[in-house]
């Protein structure tokens, strides 16, 4: 098993209280499994990701465990994840393209880190070299600075650096958020030549983008209101998926070849609860049109298909009477 997680909970201090930003999140990734990470804006991905590899404040560890490669990992110790960070765990953050020193030149950046990580630049140059020309970037960025080099050269620069020290796990956030159409394409496949060459065995990807998890993830989690609310084969969520806000967000999606005057977008009618007090239950009830009764109790996140997970007493109802 690449990755379990179990009951992992990280608040958000602040001075109004406590925003109870990520609850009861447990799942796992199989050995080399790529995972999208998709929902609304607040739904609680970046908490979840960054969780995995640093809590600082104002996020809070509340409670839960995390194993990567069947060793558990310190996530509430900020310093003993020092030795982990780069090596087990690694992050392209959300603002990759501003992500490295830009008074230092790139080479001298890195030798710097790896310094840090007990690492040898000379050693590691060889392999450096090879993955720049592996995400085609000259070797000679290793003597500029970030400003040189243009915004899809800095994401693929980042891409090579968290990667350099083979990290089991590797989280994307938003990666492709900033860039045009091809240069996004581009740095998708990137991402799964990385697992296919095992410089990483796996992939969490955080986007709002679900087309980029069509092309590139095994796997889909969606999040809503800093719960989970339904994980299955990437497959499975598009073509059938389970949770009725799974629906309704596939739903809100554009097809191609599909004229706006053949079939209007539908969103989702109402906002997401705010997360310092959110409702008790499923916290989708008030905008869900199943609701009922028992949606006032929190629903379990269980399997109600191979490798299909999903929090909703419906899904609950209907796979206890198919058994």
């Amino acid at each position: 098993m690449g990755l379990k997680v179990e009951n992992l909970t990280v608040y958000y201090q602040t001075l109004r209280g406590d925003v109870r930003a990520l609850e009861h999140a447990s799942f796992q990734l199989a050995d080399g499994e790529i995972m999208g990470l998709a929902g609304e804006s607040g739904c609680g991905k970046p908490p979840l990701g960054h969780s995995l590899i640093v809590l600082f404040p104002p996020m809070k560890y509340i409670a839960g465990r995390v194993e990567v490669d069947g060793e558990e990992i310190p996530i509430w110790d900020a310093e003993g994840m020092n030795t982990y960070r780069f090596r087990k765990i690694s992050l392209i953050p959300q603002y990759a393209m501003n992500a490295m020193n830009p008074i230092r030149k790139i080479g001298k950046m890195i030798g710097e880190l790896l310094e840090a990580r007990g690492v040898d630049y000379k050693d590691m140059l060889p392999e450096l070299k090879r993955r720049l020309d592996l995400v085609s970037l000259p070797h000679e960025v290793l003597n500029m600075y970030p400003i040189e080099l243009s915004g899809g050269m800095k994401q693929r620069m980042v891409m090579v650096i968290s990667s350099l020290l083979n990290p089991s796990l590797l989280i994307a956030d938003e990666i492709t958020s900033a860039l045009d159409v091809a240069t996004q394409k581009a740095v998708a496949e990137m991402l799964v030549e990385f697992r296919e060459r095992q410089f990483i065995n796996n992939l969490i990807v955080i986007t709002h983008d679900i087309s980029i998890l069509y092309q590139i993830a095994d796997s889909i989690l969606i999040m809503y209101a800093g719960v989970l609310a339904e994980k299955a084969p990437t497959k499975s969520i598009i073509e059938s998926p389970r949770h009725p806000y799974t629906r309704l967000l596939i739903s809100s999606l554009p097809e191609v070849g599909v004229r706006f005057a053949e079939k209007r977008l539908m969103g989702i009618p109402g906002n997401p609860p705010l997360l310092l007090n959110p409702p008790a239950g499923c916290r989708f009830r008030e905008r869900c049109p199943l609701a009922y009764e028992r949606c006032l109790e929190e629903p379990p996140f269980i399997e109600v298909d191979k490798d299909h997970f999903v929090a909703c007493w419906k899904e609950y109802e209907n796979h206890a009477q198919a058994r």
